[in-house]
């Protein structure tokens, strides 16, 4: 998938690892750094407290995102990401570390500019690079539904025009062949608002990963952090709204042989851990397939440059069937971005109609 990185920040982190010359005297000066494949595919799938668009040269081109920092020592600290200088410097008593044991995080110096030893992580509300992408998916399905919304009540008679026509049939798809079979007719409005949402989200995001530049490219729901929220918000509404039936099933199912209720309660144990399994196989399902399908793409782009060290003409032969292949992930992965939103909601769908469902 094209989805964590963008065709100029590829060729440009590469051209960047290329020109790379002696660290820690370890290499002559001058003589090219090897590439690190493992290194380059971790940075471009993890989140960032900048948004990358090109390298030209030793120029970074980002957007930086807003760092809002609060320790005990120095308060409150609001500034740009751009302060750090992309990690070459600190700035307030505070560094973005590049390597080392806190790689990635923002830590507090003390006045000799060395990392403090107690508390050295103030809590850190950054806006970083997947949070600005989830707020703007965010923004942008309340724009596109309140608008809808308002268009169904000033033309309740008309035909759909524009999106409402657009996404309307989509709506039907999740309500006729999701929501109503899983749930029943009885049910199934009380679960809509939330289904719809999280189907919506889930594909947004998916296919906002896709677009190679920005507001494209950052990995949401290859974030195991946001796929456990979304699996959380399922656990929590199935398990509210389970009714006495459903937790009868759970404590002491009927028709289940005494022996594996007593002296040890196997049923109990295996139906209670099943509460559990549940949103963890939601969760996972959702990140690695994801996650997959970004790694696939950027070990893709790797052996252009792996085969390109060991000869130029290898790397340039490689590259052509690099690109194709990309080329051919990226449609498929339109395909994952729809199966994805799709295998989540329904999941959910199941989940709610077994918690609600009527004794027979």
């Amino acid at each position: 998938m094209l989805a964590a990185i963008s065709f100029g920040s590829i060729n440009a982190s590469f051209a960047t690892d290329e020109k790379k010359v002696e660290e820690q005297g370890q290499q002559k000066e001058g003589e090219k750094e090897k590439f690190n494949t493992v290194e380059f595919i971790f940075e471009h799938i993890g989140d960032s407290y900048e948004w990358h668009i090109v390298t030209i040269g030793h120029n970074h081109i980002s957007i930086p995102l807003p760092i809002i920092l609060y320790s005990q020592q120095k308060g409150l600290n609001i500034f740009l990401s751009s302060k750090f200088h992309h990690g070459t410097e600190s700035y307030k008593g505070f560094r973005w570390e590049h390597e080392g044991k806190y790689k990635g995080k923002i830590v507090e110096l003390n006045a000799e500019g060395e990392i403090l030893e107690e508390n050295p992580l103030p809590l850190n509300f950054s806006i970083t690079k997947l949070v600005l992408s989830l707020l703007m998916v965010s923004g942008l399905l309340c724009w596109i539904f309140i608008s809808i919304g308002i268009k169904y009540k000033e033309r309740a008679d008309k035909a759909p025009t524009g999106l409402q026509n657009l996404l309307e049939p989509i709506i039907l798809f999740v309500k006729n062949d999701i929501v109503i079979p899983s749930i029943g007719e009885k049910h199934y409005q009380r679960f809509m608002p939330y289904l719809l949402t999280v189907f919506f989200f889930i594909l947004f995001n998916n296919a906002l990963g896709l677009i190679p530049i920005f507001p494209g490219g950052a990995n949401v729901t290859g974030n195991i952090a946001v796929t456990m929220v979304l699996a959380l918000f399922t656990f929590v509404i199935t398990n509210v709204s389970g009714n006495k039936h459903y937790w009868k099933e759970i404590i002491n199912a009927p028709g289940v042989p005494w022996y594996l209720k007593l002296p040890i309660p196997l049923m109990f144990l295996v139906e209670f851990t099943g509460l559990f399994t549940k949103p963890i196989v939601l969760m996972i399902r959702l990140f690695a397939n994801i996650l997959a399908g970004h790694m696939v793409a950027i070990v893709f782009f790797s052996l252009i440059f792996i085969f390109g060290a060991i000869n130029i003409w290898a790397g340039y032969g490689v590259s052509i069937v690099s690109v194709a292949f990309t080329f051919f992930m990226s449609l498929l992965e339109l395909l994952v971005a729809f199966i994805q939103a799709y295998v989540f909601t329904l999941l959910s769908a199941i989940y709610f109609g077994m918690a609600i469902q009527e004794h027979h």
